[in-house]
């Protein structure tokens, strides 16, 4: 049966919400432009009505398409395309916003939450600045209306309701079946499948829907010609998004670093970068909001940086859903038709900006007076000018694709190519931009705190600057004798630590000198002792990363897939490869590969998979042993139990010298829709991570045997499997089949074949030779760990031999990579202390704001 209602009932919704946004941005926008203060009023009032009603019907649409999500309804095109029965609740909530619909809605979402915040906790500004997020969330709403004028056949925006058959209308099957509706969905991204990505988006889209509060406060100042006023309402929410966009960004690079396994947290990829790019424009807005107390000329600077912020994180939008990046990125969204829209959206508040800045560009107070090397506001904004530098240069690199779509469009050829290799590219100029950072920070907070003056500047720098040397020099010497790296090798590195270290230090005793005041005060002081360990942390886990898993064997992995050949055989030489249950020394560890493991969804350890048998298509297993884990059992033989089976995970024992075994899993997904996906498993100690992922493992389900070779032998004899030499050891009766005992009139001889290994340890195949109920039972027993497959065939009493089928095929193996990631806890430490910062500043400058806003200023 089709669920067409709940759809249609969605649609009006969205229908409901755009409307009632416009209405609400008219309201508003009349409340500013009337002088009749009882009009006024009544503007406003009917305008926060209609926004009321546009935020009830935003959280209508939710609850719309997180029913048909949970409810399996495939009918629906996005049912089908992002989610699955498979999935766990938790992993449902993400197929909410993987796909474009879904996640504009998150983002129109957030903009409704904060539109009512800001309504009930600042009056005075309530009429211009929702009517510039009416006017967003307007262009936001058409983003999922769905909808195609007549006449002109113009579709304006996507709708997330769209039953298969509408989004997908050339399938043979409706002609035959006009009511048919798919048994299952394509399912989650197997990427997306972690709980980074239950809580990054989220946290990712409020943080951009945040870089609209300070943006509106801009405007309705050069609005309403109150050039200055804005910027104490507006400083609070420009750090809380400063904040979650932080966060949101380091949640990305968190779940990269534990889901992806291109070694790292970050790669510089596109989509990467415009998430970025915004973040350090904010930053550099934040500190000149700051300091235009003191020096109006900021004053300006604050207006085009708050500018700059939010339409950059529309142009990232615009990057990332347009399809723009297709071939330059893997986390770009494919093109919906939306990019004329988007493109609109972008350009239609850039315009309003840019004018409303021209019109009041010579009214906005300006100081004319200089401003002097040994000024405080002299080196704030030199770190505010090298943010900007930064961010100048990530996104005219990032942009490269959208320079050869104008250069195309107006008829000629562009063949400007992205950096072939992005880390190393931005990373060579991103160094000096954090060596910038670093050293501005300190000497900023100085300036600021200590009121330094020319003839007192040695006093209060030279002493923390001789001892970021000495410091310096003595992180080099341990680095170098602990074999972490050698810096000498890389003097650049050595600029970078310096700075970090010079950031920490007169931060850190700004911070104490601040403590002995007002401890509320030394949010930026945090903030910035964050920002430099994280730095550090940045430098060693990044600049000294070691690959450990060196191939010394001799022998070439792979000749010929390139992957492993290219760069003159650098995977090749940077694999090992794990020969199941048998040990391998690889730097300070001795590596046991011991198999691969099952996911149970409700078990606290992984399956043996002898302890199940799958049951395809079903994501369940039928229980073959009574499951015992951490001393409960769980499942009874026989009953079923839900299971992940496309998860493969690999469980490697690593022993190191003092005989210590972490047992690590690293998973490797067999996913037939969407590509095989290697996720990596990490070893966490003090001095930073063991960062492990399967760079190739044989599909086990899928594997080759050679054709049958039968062998006759007697007790002792010596023949050859798989290369290796084996020994009929012994044949005897025994009691039970399959863990049940035998019946009175049944049968069963096990015999134990002996088989030597390469490696001179001994393994063990038993296969059995079964009468039961008068039939004869021969099961194969297989051993992974030599590749032999082995079958009873025969027994011949009155010659005293046995008949065996024997097959063969490729012994398991996994080919693993292993990283070191020197100090990596510095960059994840450096992140909980710039988040200690950032909330101590937020609540000091509400506070400041809160304290004005009631005596009426």
């Amino acid at each position: 049966m089709l669920h067409t209602t709940i759809g249609n009932i969605g649609h009006l919704f969205i229908i409901l919400s755009f409307v009632t946004s416009l209405i609400s941005t008219i309201g508003y926008f009349k409340s500013v432009q009337t002088t009749d203060l009882l009009q006024q009023a009544s503007w406003k009032r009917f305008s926060r009505f209609a926004f009321y009603i546009h935020g009830a019907a935003v959280v209508g649409i939710i609850a719309v398409l997180y029913t048909i999500i949970y409810k399996h309804y495939f009918e629906y095109h996005y049912a089908w395309s992002h989610s699955s029965k498979a999935l766990p609740v938790y992993y449902i909530v993400s197929c909410f916003w993987e796909g474009q619909e879904g996640s504009f809605l998150l983002w129109i979402f957030w903009h409704a939450v904060l539109g009512v915040v800001l309504i009930n906790t600042n009056k005075h500004w309530e009429a211009p600045v929702m009517a510039i997020f009416g006017a967003v969330q307007v262009f936001l709403s058409s983003m999922i209306l769905g909808v195609v004028l007549p006449l002109i056949d113009l579709k304006i925006g996507s709708s997330p309701f769209l039953l298969m058959r509408e989004a997908m209308p050339d399938l043979p099957v409706w002609a035959m079946k006009p009511d048919f509706i798919p048994e299952d969905g394509n399912g989650l991204n197997p990427l997306l499948q972690n709980y980074w990505m239950v809580i990054h988006p989220p946290t990712l889209f409020l943080g951009f829907a945040t870089t609209l509060i300070p943006f509106a406060y801009a405007i309705a100042g050069l609005w309403r010609k109150e050039f200055s006023e804005w910027i104490r309402p507006a400083l609070p929410w420009a750090l809380v998004s400063a904040l979650v966009l932080g966060v949101g960004i380091i949640m990305g690079g968190y779940w990269a670093y534990e889901t992806l396994n291109f070694g790292g947290y970050w790669n510089w990829d596109p989509v990467e970068n415009a998430s970025f790019v915004p973040w350090l424009v904010l930053i550099a807005a934040i500190h000149c909001m700051i300091i235009y107390k003191n020096n109006e000329a900021a004053l300006r600077t604050s207006f085009i940086l708050v500018v700059a912020t939010f339409i950059l994180v529309l142009y990232s939008t615009f990057l990332n859903r347009s399809g723009i990046l297709g071939e330059a990125s893997v986390h770009s969204f494919t093109d919906l038709g939306l990019s004329g829209q988007l493109l609109i959206y972008m350009l239609f508040f850039l315009f309003v900006a840019v004018v409303l800045l021209i019109i009041r560009w010579k009214q906005i107070p300006s100081d004319d007076k200089e401003v002097t090397t040994y000024s405080r506001e002299f080196w704030i904004f030199m770190g505010a000018t090298t943010l900007c530098l930064s961010a100048f240069q990530i996104i005219a690199a990032t942009s490269l694709p959208v320079y050869n779509k104008i250069v195309e469009g107006l008829g000629f050829v562009s063949k400007l190519a992205p950096p072939a290799d992005a880390p190393t590219y931005y990373s060579k100029f991103q160094l000096w931009f954090g060596v910038g950072i670093a050293v501005f920070s300190g000497i900023g907070q100085a300036f600021w705190w200590r009121k330094i003056k020319k003839e007192t500047l040695s006093k209060h720098l030279l002493t923390p600057l001789l001892l970021s040397l000495v410091l310096t020099f003595v992180a080099i010497f341990f680095t170098a004798k602990t074999q972490v790296g050698d810096f000498f090798s890389t003097p650049t590195y050595i600029t970078l630590l310096f700075g970090g270290i010079f950031s920490i230090i007169t931060n850190g005793s700004i911070l104490l000198d601040i403590f002995k005041g007002n401890y509320k005060l030394s949010g930026g002081a945090v903030t910035h002792i964050g920002v430099a360990m994280m730095l550090l942390g940045i430098l060693f886990s990044s600049g000294y990363s070691k690959v450990v898993s060196i191939n010394n064997s001799g022998f070439a992995i792979s000749e010929k897939d390139e992957a492993f050949t290219k760069n003159n055989d650098k995977e090749n030489k940077e694999n090992v490869i794990l020969w199941l249950n048998t040990p391998s020394e690889m730097s300070d560890y001795t590596l046991t590969y011991k198999g691969v493991r099952v996911e149970g969804r409700e078990l606290p350890e992984y399956l043996h998979p002898k302890q199940v048998e799958l049951i395809e298509n079903d994501f369940h297993a039928v229980a073959l042993e009574d499951i015992v884990q951490q001393g409960k059992k769980y499942y009874s033989a026989g009953d079923t139990l839900p299971v992940f089976p496309e998860n493969k995970f690999y469980e490697i024992d690593f022993r190191d010298k003092e005989g210590k075994i972490t047992t690590l899993y690293p998973r490797f997904q067999i996913n037939k829709k969407m590509g095989n996906a290697p996720s990596p498993a990490l070893k966490h100690t003090i001095g930073g991570d063991l960062y492990t992922y399967v760079a190739l493992a044989p599909n086990l389900e899928e594997k080759e045997w050679s054709k049958t070779e039968n062998f006759t032998v007697a007790l002792k004899d010596t023949f050859f499997l798989n290369d290796y030499v084996a020994v009929l050891d012994q044949v005897k009766r025994v009691d039970t089949y399959e863990g049940k005992p035998l019946g009175p009139n049944d049968a069963a001889v096990q015999a134990t074949i002996k088989v030597m290994g390469k490696d001179f340890r001994p393994y063990e195949v038993n296969p059995v030779f079964v009468i039961k109920e008068g039939l004869v039972a021969m099961p194969s027993i297989e051993n992974d760990e030599i590749g032999v497959r082995a079958k009873f065939t025969n027994i011949d009493p009155k010659t005293g031999q046995f008949g065996f089928a024997i097959n063969t095929t490729q012994r398991d193996f996994i080919i693993l990579k292993a990283i070191k990631k020197p100090l990596i806890n510095l960059l994840w430490l450096g992140t909980f202390v710039l988040i200690i910062g950032f909330v101590m500043a937020i609540i000091r400058r509400y506070r400041e704001f809160r304290l004005m806003r009631d005596k009426g200023f």
